[in-house]
């Protein structure tokens, strides 16, 4: 594996940095401790910065030769609201609060191909260096192009990168088109009118009705939208109620909502709408129907995703560059997509060796308290980044 030693041999000192971010988490667009330190160390190395898009981003200015190309990698910056189970050193310090999602090893990852590129300037352009608070919910992507993010620093592609467990380390995974889902958040409440449990007839019981929504909610899926268009509605939330014996005037129904295309999310919201609308009405129930669009699917742009790929196969060899799977799970990542051409893309992170004392129960997935980045990814990621960087501003 054609890693570039300087990165190698930089990793353990950026590894501390690393474990010093996922001691000391902090939630989405409360990353101030974390663009403190992303800032001191980009300083340090003479690049200069600009902060404040989106509260807390950070963005990395790093100039060489006369090009007009431009280049941007993003890394995401903040955790989780999760309790820690690890017990290893560098586990969180703030109760409450874990980096549960390798956000402190993007960040990691993304800071030593800073210092390399500082050092070594082998291109021609400019390489934007993004890091970006609140991926977790908060939107931070979204915040950061609306605050004229590609306006400030023109850049021709934008790409990214999230750690994948369960691959084997040593591989990337990376596909063109729909790579992560929309996430959309709904919530309907059904509004009956109560009564006691023992004369229901004198009342309209939304316990049903929402049972059998729940139930008509799958058929959207099994029978309204094309079986080979992929999407999910999932009922997370059900709350009605508050004794044995009185049936409720309300139900409440929430959950989510997953699909890779924008054409199939307006398919589902609308029939959910109408679904919802005409079960209440046909039982004489009223229905208040809310739906939020969250995050946008992210859809690999072809031509930068098979740069990418060519880039990957250089560093890791073409039989370790596998196919993305497409995953349910959400990032906003896709804001700058839809915005600028790009590519996202998975590093392995293995599953969990590397955790070999004092960690939790439990398996190191995403999300999951006992998880833990994998420091032997930065050289690797790094070298990526690096070598990206200068594929794309090679000198001509």
């Amino acid at each position: 594996m054609p890693l570039i030693d300087t990165l190698v041999q930089q990793a353990p000192g950026i590894a501390a940095l690393r474990r010093d971010l996922h001691a000391h988490p902090e939630l989405s667009f409360q990353e101030v401790r974390t663009a403190d330190l992303v800032a001191q160390q980009l300083t340090e190395w003479g690049i200069p910065i600009h902060r404040g898009l989106a509260g807390t981003g950070v963005v990395g200015i790093l100039q060489n030769g006369d090009s007009k190309r431009a280049i941007g990698l993003r890394a995401d910056m903040d955790a989780l609201p999760l309790q820690e189970f690890n017990t290893f050193a560098h586990a969180s310090q703030y109760p409450g609060q874990m980096h549960a999602c390798g956000h402190d090893g993007h960040t990691a990852m993304l800071l030593a191909a800073a210092q390399y590129l500082a050092a070594h300037r082998n291109f021609d352009g400019t390489v934007y260096l993004i890091f970006q608070p609140a991926e977790e919910g908060g939107g931070g992507a979204r915040d950061m192009v609306q605050e004229g993010l590609f306006e400030r620093f023109p850049m021709d592609a934008v790409f990214g990168m999230h750690n994948w467990p369960g691959m084997q380390v040593g591989q990337f995974a990376l596909s063109p088109g729909p790579v992560m889902a929309s996430s959309n958040e709904f919530k309907i409440t059904i509004r009956g009118r109560g009564s006691h449990a023992a004369m229901p007839q004198m009342g309209v019981d939304p316990v049903p009705i929402a049972c059998q929504m729940v139930l008509a909610f799958q058929t959207i899926i099994s029978r309204n939208k094309k079986p080979i268009d992929a999407g999910v509605v999932s009922v997370t939330m059900v709350h009605g109620g508050s004794a044995t014996n009185i049936v409720p005037d309300s139900v409440e129904l929430q959950g989510t909502v997953r699909t890779f295309s924008i054409e199939v999310l307006d398919l589902i919201e609308s029939r959910m709408r109408q679904i919802a609308d005409n079960l209440c009405s046909a039982f004489d129930a009223r229905c208040e129907f809310e739906f939020v669009r969250n995050y946008p699917p992210t859809i690999n742009h072809p031509a930068e995703a098979e740069f990418a790929r060519r880039v990957m196969a250089e560093v890791v060899g073409a039989e370790n560059v596998i196919a993305q799977e497409p995953t349910m799970g959400a990032e906003d990542f896709a804001f700058m997509l839809l915005a600028k051409p790009g590519a996202y893309c998975f590093i392995a992170n293995g599953d969990g060796d590397h955790r070999a004392i004092g960690h939790g129960a439990g398996p190191c997935t995403l999300h999951n308290p006992s998880y833990d980045f994998n420091d032997d990814l930065i050289p690797m990621g790094a070298t990526y980044w690096v070598r990206l960087a200068e594929a794309w501003l090679r000198p001509k």
